[in-house]
């Protein structure tokens, strides 16, 4: 029995067919991105530099401080985090990407293979709650990423390695679209900043907390466990907010 090609190889058959050869360089072109993004580590790569990338210029602004041009919506006036803070988070989001997502990837696509999606994924609203309620998961899971009650873009993948790992998505391109949303909307929660063109205003009724919430969340960590929406914590009794202001400062 003959052994089926690799849909690396038949993606080359196909350019050969279609364009006659591989060594002009727009097939050159499309096959080398063929092979980046069917590597089992382009999700990894993709997630890591779009967190990097947003949220570079909020680290820019936090090292101007007060001289920031949008400082006056800075939440926590009086908390800034230092270049070493900046680094330490940073460092710990490098570390776990490097020794524990790496490594995961490789154990999942050469060990074991892909398990299917759960039909009906827990909503991170519960698994948030549970790891703030048990102590020994908060402090052996979660309490990692509560090290600043002030937030900052960097402090976004501040995380445990099993927390990354296990709240982190990789897919394929519709989940990879929806991944780079998500990143943001984490990044835009931890940036400190209650800026007036956020994505918060466009949800009626407030549903969508955003950087306030969850900058209320580092500070009063018994409240505002779901990521991005705010019913979860309307329904069982979560939920503060605060009204915004140029003052606003911590809660």
């Amino acid at each position: 029995m003959a052994t089926p090609a690799s849909p690396t190889l038949s993606f080359k058959n196909s350019l050969q067919e279609s364009t006659g050869d591989v060594t002009d360089t727009t097939s050159m072109f499309l096959y080398s991105l063929w092979i980046l993004v069917s590597s089992p580590f382009f999700p990894v790569l993709l997630a890591f530099s779009c967190y990097f990338i947003f949220s570079v210029p909020f680290a820019l602004l936090d090292v101007f401080g007060e001289r920031a041009p949008i400082f006056e919506y800075k939440i926590q006036k009086q908390c800034c985090p230092t270049v070493g803070m900046m680094l330490w988070t940073l460092g710990t989001t490098v570390y776990n990407h490097l020794v524990f997502v790496l490594l995961a990837v490789l154990i999942t696509n050469v060990v074991m293979p892909v398990p299917p999606l759960p039909a009906v994924a827990p909503t991170y609203f519960f698994w948030h709650l549970v790891h703030h309620k048990n102590p020994h998961l908060y402090i052996w899971v979660h309490a990692i990423h509560h090290d600043y009650i002030s937030p900052f873009s960097w402090s976004t993948q501040h995380l445990s390695a099993v927390e990354l790992m296990t709240v982190g998505q990789y897919g394929p391109l519709t989940v990879w679209t929806l991944s780079v949303f998500c990143i943001w909307m984490s990044v835009e929660d931890h940036i400190g900043y209650n800026l007036p063109y956020s994505p918060g205003p466009l949800v009626p009724f407030g549903l969508l907390g955003g950087a306030m919430a969850h900058d209320i969340h580092h500070q009063k960590p018994s409240s505002n466990f779901a990521p991005f929406f705010s019913h979860w914590g309307r329904l069982f009794g979560t939920a503060v907010t605060v009204i915004p202001t140029k003052k606003t400062d911590r809660f």
